[in-house]
């Protein structure tokens, strides 16, 4: 069997859209001599729906929707993924499903089975699992159709979740191919897990799998395709470019095996996750231009560099806010960025308003030095004048505070948390670094001042970020074993790290979960991010 793979870049709520790029894939794969195609799970109406399947017209939309689209089906069946109702008359209200579309009417049904309630996902709050599985005949040939979660194996999860295999059972039935039609979000590392995951399943039931995911950004999640098909020894029969829409017709007889290659780098993956959630985000949203505060530092610059590649460097403003702290090197390095980038560039100065605000509270400040406080207004001006921008002309105000920063409070509430997109968010600054260093791989593009000098937010003199943070190295590895990992103080001092430093950050990542809840929506790329999948009270006392 020749199948087609349609790796497709959908928006959620978007029917019309969907359609048209599920009908021109399957016009285009029918060309190419497909005799299956397969489109990503929820395909018609966008993944994670969320609570909009609650709206009263979105699932007939795109029900209706499906209907139109197997009016355009012809010999080849076509498999989609869908809301559909659930009409048993008990539990949930709904179902994710996937429909295969043949001749001209929907042919078969198939369910998901197993609902995942972890990390980002919430389906059971919306779906009813499967009342049965079996397989379907199409052409020939009995296809066993799963979604998503329904081939996630227990060994691959972080415990075993549920009592039910669907490849199993559909293999115990008897079928010739195992398709999955899949939305798996990107974190880092999780493209070679998923290619493991399928090796090992495919020798398990002795049956090829053809696994087809979808690509782009919507809201913070990144999906990166990737999408495979794997033969039943557990070989690589084809392998589909990741974070960019693909389409492909592989021949499961005759396609040669493809050899394992290397995978890209983490930072060329990271990189080009963020470029893709930033591109996506702003699309889907309808922004066709950003603002950004570029202080000479390497967060900004990394900002800069990542939307340049997005939206095109004529769509973006970069904007230097010098105060009487910010050194000559930092405003050249902002510039001299700009320039490498080709993008617009502005200076707005902003001591003739720190100094004016300042005026205006002294009186109320009297008998009080100056302290933390003053730092946080010139922070605070900044977001003024940059939302003020995005307001003027329409841009989208990217923060750039990584997730080092952010996991300890070292930023400021409606300062330099202000925008609305935190495109590195989830990048820890140690990562930021290697990122930056990878962007420089062939030629100067960050200047390379920003990467080797001293990190400063330069809101007083000879500022340095070590003066109040541990060196990011420590920093970086306490969070990673205490935010993804959920490791607790006694385990990650006896990982090695310093009793007194493990408390301190634990106690910062705690107090600071109020600004998190306030921060702008952030591009996921690691196992755990601040926001999606990470649900901690603010009023809590509890303390590891």
């Amino acid at each position: 069997m020749k199948i087609a793979l349609a790796q497709l870049n959908t928006t959620v709520g978007d029917f019309d859209g969907n359609k048209s790029l599920i009908i021109d894939a399957y016009r285009k794969a029918v060309s190419l001599g497909a005799e299956l195609v397969l489109t990503p799970e929820l395909a018609i109406a966008g993944y994670p729906p969320r609570d909009l399947v609650n709206r009263s017209q979105f699932v007939p939309g795109n029900k209706e929707t499906l209907q139109a689209i197997s009016r355009e089906v012809g010999n080849v069946p076509l498999i989609t993924g869908f809301v559909d109702f659930n009409d048993s008359g008990r539990g949930r209200h709904f179902r994710n499903a996937a429909a295969v579309l043949h001749q001209g009417r929907i042919a078969h049904i198939t369910h998901k089975s197993l609902l995942p309630t972890y990390d980002v996902f919430d389906e059971d709050r919306y779906f009813e699992p499967a009342d049965e599985i079996k397989p379907v005949l199409l052409n020939g040939i009995r296809v066993g159709i799963t979604i998503c979660e329904d081939i996630w194996t227990d060994e691959f999860l972080s415990r075993p979740l549920y009592d039910v295999s669907p490849p199993q059972e559909l293999a115990r039935q008897g079928m010739d191919l195992l398709v999955n039609i899949s939305a798996s979000p990107f974190h880092l590392g999780k493209p070679a897990v998923r290619q493991r995951m399928m090796s090992a399943l495919a020798r398990k039931i002795q049956v090829p799998i053809a696994y087809c995911n979808a690509v782009g950004g919507n809201d913070q999640l990144i999906f990166d395709g990737s999408s495979l098909v794997i033969g039943a020894d557990g070989t690589t029969i084809a392998a589909l470019p990741g974070f960019k829409e693909s389409l492909r017709v592989v021949d499961l007889n005759q396609e040669p095996r493809t050899k394992n290659q290397e995978p890209a780098s983490d930072s060329e993956q990271l990189y080009r996750a963020m470029v893709l959630g930033l591109r996506d985000y702003a699309r889907k949203c309808g922004f066709k231009s950003c603002v950004l505060g570029l202080s000479g530092g390497i967060d900004s610059a990394l900002v800069a560099v990542i939307a340049a590649k997005a939206l095109g460097p004529q769509n973006v403003l970069g904007v230097s806010l010098p105060s009487v702290f910010s050194s000559e090197g930092s405003k050249n390095d902002a510039r001299d960025l700009a320039k490498n980038l080709s993008i617009r560039y502005e200076t707005v100065p902003i001591q003739a308003a720190f100094e004016s605000v300042k005026t205006q509270l002294a009186p109320v400040f009297a008998g009080r030095p100056e302290d933390i406080t003053e730092e946080n207004m010139q922070s605070r001006i900044r977001g003024l004048i940059l939302m003020s921008l995005s307001n003027k002309f329409g841009h989208l105000l990217l923060t750039t505070g990584n997730k080092s920063e952010i996991a300890v409070g070292y930023c400021t509430i409606y300062g330099d948390m202000c925008g609305g997109l935190a495109v590195i968010s989830d990048l820890p600054k140690t990562r930021v670094y290697e990122v930056a260093r990878w962007i420089n791989r062939d030629r100067e593009i960050i200047p390379w001042p920003s990467i080797e000098k001293s990190p400063s937010a330069e809101l007083k003199p000879d500022q340095k970020d070590q003066d109040t943070l541990p060196e990011y190295e420590v920093l970086d590895g306490i969070l990673e074993l205490f935010v993804e990992q959920g490791k607790c103080a006694d385990e990650i001092i006896a990982a090695g790290f310093d009793e007194i430093v493990v408390r301190w950050v634990l106690r910062r990542v705690d107090a600071n979960e109020w600004k998190r809840h306030q921060a702008a929506p952030g591009l996921k790329i690691t196992s755990k991010a601040f926001g999606i999948g990470r649900r901690i009270p603010i009023a809590q006392r509890f303390r590891d």
